[in-house]
């Protein structure tokens, strides 16, 4: 199942959004969305029948302002949003994942996954955790790993808890939409190389984090975050020019209508400019990856309630637009008796 969305009234900030939708049973399509929710097929406004968001971005320096004339052109055919399912607005190749980038998060963290054998207070286990943050800062070293781009899903579809995610937990991110092909820029360019934003919740099961059975190996990204719709994503990408300052944007979770995440962008320890840059300095970042920029505080460890079966996410961040995913637990595979035992 996915719902609509559920206004056009709050939809982005700008004159226009892109996105990928489908009609019914039809393929997808690359869509300029305007302000009042009138959907722009690109691919007949383009003159190109096979292009797709990431094509799209691909030739982003010159297209973009095409797009600026089309949001403002009146005569071109228009369609309501309403007729259309969203989609993922794009499909990376690459997705750069980001973890312990903001403050209070980080602290938060490191409280609810310290070793159930170690012997301090809560309040020392906070007291390490600014410490360490502050050398963070101070070494410009953030933490940035890899996903899959298979677990991305849409902004408005269900969410599948897996039978062996013990502890699924929602983590609302900003993402950086790159635009052209990129390698080891400086931070002063690297806001030059992203075409705009969108909304990611790169959910985590907490359980399966960490090796237990291998604490010298240390996390486990692969299986804590990579399950199949573990990222929904969307609904659109709000050009960069439109977003403007990066630097205290709102975002906001809420769980079946209770705020749990409610912070500003204003808390990352590495800004955006510089979570591209250091991606870049590692990897060749390609037009439509996307950079996740980590996740604010109020993740379900801290208030001790994980998602399950039922659960509705309603997730914002300023000028971006909004999602809703539920949630929907998947049931362990019948084992027959005595199989386990053969």
């Amino acid at each position: 199942m996915s719902v609509k969305p559920q206004s056009a009234s709050d939809l982005f900030a700008g004159p226009f959004a892109l996105g990928t939708l489908s009609a019914a049973d039809g393929p997808a399509f690359p869509a300029l969305v305007d302000r009042e929710g009138q959907v722009l097929d690109l691919r007949t406004a383009l003159a190109d029948p096979a292009l797709t968001m990431r094509g799209l971005l691909e030739q982003w320096q010159t297209v973009l302002p095409r797009l600026r004339e089309l949001a403002a052109e009146a005569g071109q055919p228009r369609r309501p949003l309403s007729d259309f399912r969203v989609l993922a607005p794009v499909e990376p190749r690459q997705i750069f994942q980001s973890g312990a980038n903001y403050r209070q998060h980080v602290i938060d963290l490191h409280v609810a996954h310290r070793d159930p054998s170690d012997g301090r207070s809560a309040e020392e286990a906070r007291a390490e955790a600014a410490a360490i943050m502050d050398r963070r800062a101070a070494d410009d070293l953030p933490y940035v790993f890899i996903g899959l781009p298979s677990s991305i899903t849409g902004p408005y579809d269900d969410v599948t808890l897996p039978a062996w995610a013990a502890k699924p937990d929602w983590e609302l991110e900003l993402a950086a939409v790159i635009a052209r092909p990129a390698y080891q820029l400086s931070p002063t360019e690297a806001l030059e190389y992203v075409a705009g934003y969108t909304i990611a919740n790169d959910l985590t099961d907490r359980a399966t984090v960490f090796r237990r059975d291998m604490p010298q190996i240390g996390t486990d990204w692969l299986r804590s975050k990579n399950a199949p719709g573990f990222t929904p994503l969307g609904p659109w990408i709000v050009p960069a020019e439109s977003v403007g300052d990066t630097g205290d944007l709102r975002l906001t979770l809420k769980l079946n209508g209770e705020v749990m995440q409610d912070e500003s962008t204003e808390d990352m320890i590495f800004d955006v400019a510089r979570m591209v840059s250091y991606a870049s300095q590692s990897a060749r970042l390609l037009p439509g990856d996307l950079v996740l920029t980590g996740s604010p505080a109020g993740n379900g460890m801290h208030w001790g309630r994980l998602l399950r079966d039922g659960d509705v996410m309603d997730a914002s961040i300023t000028g971006l637009g909004a999602q809703r995913t539920p949630c929907v637990a998947k049931e362990a595979p019948h084992t027959p008796r005595g199989a386990e035992e053969s």
